[in-house]
């Protein structure tokens, strides 16, 4: 399954999930109502009706109305609470679940390899590199949580870094990434919403059991109906249980296997599965919240006792099996000491930036295909582009005051007076602790072409997600300036803020939801026109080569609207045509993208400015594209 197919699985997924709940409500509210009407015949002066059929005729219109508008309002309020409790995305899961975000500077070797294989897939991916919480658990699990990939986070349990291998932590964390790619942790996000909605009507149930206990009058009749609110909440549950756990228990299986796919290791994530067959703990978590984001786990949370019936997760014999078939049955005894593996350092040091060559060229189709994945060849790509990086800089990319001097530094214009301005700026606008950094960066970075730049970005932004809100907000409104400083964005300029306002708005400022609406680029002509020729203009000095570029792209999106000539300043009109392509639907996506490669692919080779410039459009359109699959050395 491709990536834009999994989202729209994924879109329609949701979909079906809401038709389920409204099912289920209409039981809840019908169900109620009768339980309603047993108990006004309970407690009346006489019993005048004889069958249930005649209890249930007998209950006045009006009552009916205001129970069901009592359940409707009770479960909506439910399910809304909920979902406000998780509308801050993947962190909200983290900090529910006891875990604390690993700072990117931290000398913890064990956390600095796991944050290096987090890193190393999300570059390979293109996706942007997702905070890691770490969970203080002694057992061997992990999960994703988060809306989308800008809000995501990978959590680890402490025993997962404690136990497992490098190769075999790039198993789980290519299991995870998986989750996030496909469209998974929304799905599993809303559900958590879902469920506490048909659970609260059990919630209101145990209230008024409790009260019947207490109350001399009609104390009998409340109690049951109290029970019956219990049964019916419960039961309602029960069953959503086993629609999660029919859900989950096939998302881990893709995951699974895709992320034998990822590392191209079925090793890395078989091994990790048999080690927690080894561990007393296995995968087991304590916190008080573990079952209420069960499906979300890597490894079953805890024993149930329906367990087959109700597990989220497929037996851990079974998802060995199906990646290693040879496997003779039996756990590692998995000693609950630290692993030395653990202990060693995992990181280059690197004078300068090095000439990578782990970059491949690729078609348009090829292209299309790449996103949303990633491969052992993206991987190897990934961590030789990062190995390549200057170890000082690399470093300023893991720090929050050196990392907000970073961007500062990438904004500094070559021109020696408009440089001095903007220095003189940082060092009244910037906190105290960041302007050091900016000069000295800003020299190193000399050496670094757009595509180390583009990843030194994207390396900075968990560093940056570590920020107060005061403090992102004063270094956007700098990043802003910088950027104005001399009246006009270039290319560069463009991508970093694109990037940045993407990537920080949402964990920021909360996440906007961006309704798909457009089955098909037909009906946005003029902005796949727009987009097309800023394209085509980008690294093409003569004209007659724009157009060619241009009508190679169109061509794929059988457009025929001539190319926009005319210069773009400030790229005012591609924001406003990227704004309504973003509402394109996800299978409508892989047709521009191809358009895109295809307009880029013209005279056959990607510069670096082009590849900057597609980098930016694909995260904007929210398409996760490599790097290595359109860098061109």
């Amino acid at each position: 399954m491709n990536f834009f197919q999994a989202q729209d699985n994924a879109r329609r997924k949701t979909g079906q999930l809401m038709l389920i709940f409204g099912i289920a409500v209409v039981v809840l509210i019908v169900l109620t109502n009768i339980l309603v009407a047993f108990f006004i015949a309970t407690t009346g002066d006489t019993l005048q009706v004889t069958t249930g059929g005649d209890v249930f005729a007998s209950l006045p219109m009006d009552v009916w109305i205001w129970t069901s508008l009592g359940v409707i309002g009770a479960i909506a309020a439910a399910s809304l609470f909920k979902y406000r409790a998780v509308s801050g995305g993947g962190r909200s899961i983290g900090e529910a679940l006891g875990g604390r975000q690993i700072n990117h500077n931290t000398t913890n070797h064990g956390e600095r390899r796991l944050l290096n294989v987090v890193e190393e897939m999300a570059i390979a991916s293109g996706m942007p590199v997702p905070p890691v919480y770490l969970i203080p658990e002694p057992s061997i699990n992990a999960f994703a949580a988060g809306f989308t990939t800008d809000d995501a986070i990978i959590g680890i349990n402490q025993g997962t870094i404690d136990h497992l291998t490098r190769d075999e932590l790039q198993g789980v964390v290519a299991h995870e990434f998986s989750h996030i790619l496909n469209g998974d942790t929304n799905i599993n996000l809303r559900l958590i919403a879902i469920l506490h909605g048909i659970l609260f009507i059990g919630i209101v149930g145990y209230g008024i059991l409790r009260m019947g206990g207490l109350s001399r009058k009609n104390g009998a009749p409340l109690m049951l109906m109290g029970l019956g609110l219990v049964i019916i909440g419960f039961s309602g549950t029960f069953f959503g249980n086993l629609i999660k756990a029919g859900v989950s228990r096939q998302r881990e299986y893709l995951a699974d296997s895709a992320s034998v796919q990822f590392t191209r290791n079925p090793d890395g994530i078989g091994e990790a599965l048999k080690k927690i067959g080894g561990l007393s703990h296995g995968s087991t978590m304590r916190a008080a919240n573990a079952q209420e984001v069960s499906h979300m786990f890597f490894g079953q949370s805890r024993e149930l006792f329906l367990n087959r019936l109700m597990s989220t997760h497929p037996p851990l014999e079974q998802r060995i099996r199906a990646i290693q078939p040879n496997w003779d049955g039996k756990f590692p005894s998995v000693d609950e000491t630290i692993s030395a593996e653990s202990m060693a350092p995992d990181h280059p040091s690197v004078q300068g930036f090095a000439s990578t060559s782990a970059t491949v060229q690729a078609s348009p189709d090829q292209l299309v295909d790449a996103i949303g994945t990633t491969s052992q060849e993206a991987l190897t790509a990934a961590r030789v582009l990062i190995d390549s990086t200057d170890a000082a800089v690399r470093r300023a990319a893991d720090d929050p005051w050196a990392a907000r001097a970073l961007v500062y530094a990438m904004l500094l214009d070559h021109d020696d007076e408009l440089r001095a301005h903007q220095f003189t700026f940082i060092e009244q606008a910037a906190e105290n602790g960041v302007p050091q950094h900016v000069m000295a960066l800003w020299q190193a970075l000399e050496g670094a072409d757009e595509q180390h730049r583009l990843m030194l970005l994207e390396l900075t932004v968990p560093t940056l997600k570590e920020l107060s809100h005061q403090q992102y907000q004063r270094f956007i409104a700098n990043a802003v300036a910088l950027i104005k400083a001399d009246n006009q964005i270039d290319l560069f300029e463009w991508v970093l803020h694109r990037v940045l306002t993407k990537e920080l708005k949402p964990h920021f400022e909360g996440l906007r939801r961006v309704r798909a609406r457009y089955q098909s680029t037909d009906k946005l002509p003029n902005e796949s026109a727009v987009l097309l020729s800023a394209l085509a203009r980008v690294g093409r000095d003569e004209l007659a080569d724009q157009q060619q570029a241009y009508a190679e792209g169109a061509s794929v999106l059988q457009l025929s609207l001539p190319m926009h000539t005319d210069p773009d300043p400030n790229f005012e009109s591609l924001n406003d045509a990227l704004e309504k392509l973003r509402r394109l639907k996800p299978l409508a996506k892989p047709k521009l993208i191809k358009a895109l490669a295809a307009t880029v692919l013209a005279d056959g080779h990607v510069t670096p400015r082009e590849g900057a410039l597609l980098h930016g459009v694909a995260a904007t359109l929210d398409c996760p594209l490599p790097p290595s699959i359109y860098a061109q050395r």
